[in-house]
């Protein structure tokens, strides 16, 4: 369990952070800005949780949530030895797959999509949809990351897929995607 007797440690106040092999990069660094995008997506993930409280699906949330710190203790961890280890906290290729089968259980229950749906549709549903937007924001974060510098590839799998899972989780929560609001294409023109 991780404890924090203070919450403030005076060393940052030079632009810079410390990863979990205790080397420093600037605040702004590509690999700090993958892991504040990450949570970034976790808080709007929180907002989406307050919306369906109550309901079956944010015990799954907080599922992820707690994925995401994983996932940011891993961009934390520089290197290419991608397995956990005891001191070690990477996402594993069995996370993804979790994800992919939440997916699938929420994806049979849905109408087809016959056109692109616009973020809304009910308050819990468009609070789905800023936490897909934001998942998607880091996931471009971490492969601009993974562009210049080594990334674990069940991170990146795993924020493909949490993308997809709330844009599904979305479609559900707007009643199996009876009160999705389709796209019109040109409609105010």
């Amino acid at each position: 369990m991780v404890r924090l007797n203070k919450i403030y440690t005076r060393t940052g106040d030079d632009g810079t952070t410390g990863l979990v092999d205790g080397s420093r990069l600037p605040k702004h660094a590509a690999r700090m800005e993958a892991i504040g995008a990450v949570d970034e997506a976790n808080c709007a993930i929180g907002v989406a949780i307050a919306a369906l409280t109550g309901t079956q699906h944010a015990p799954t949330l907080t599922h992820i949530q707690n994925d995401m710190f994983d996932l940011g203790a891993d961009l934390a961890t520089p290197g290419t030895d991608f397995i956990p280890g005891e001191m070690t906290l990477r996402i594993v290729p069995a996370q993804v797959v979790w994800l992919e089968n939440a997916i699938d259980a929420i994806n049979e229950n849905l109408s087809p999509l016959r056109s692109f749906i616009l973020p809304g549709g009910s308050e819990a549903a468009a609070r789905v949809h800023v936490a897909r937007a934001s998942a998607r924001a880091a996931e471009r974060r971490a492969t601009a990351l993974a562009a210049t510098d080594a990334v674990n590839p069940a991170a990146l799998g795993y924020l493909n897929r949490l993308s997809d899972y709330l844009f599904v989780l979305a479609r559900a929560v707007n009643r199996d995607g009876a009160d999705d609001v389709l796209w019109v294409p040109g409609q105010n023109r």
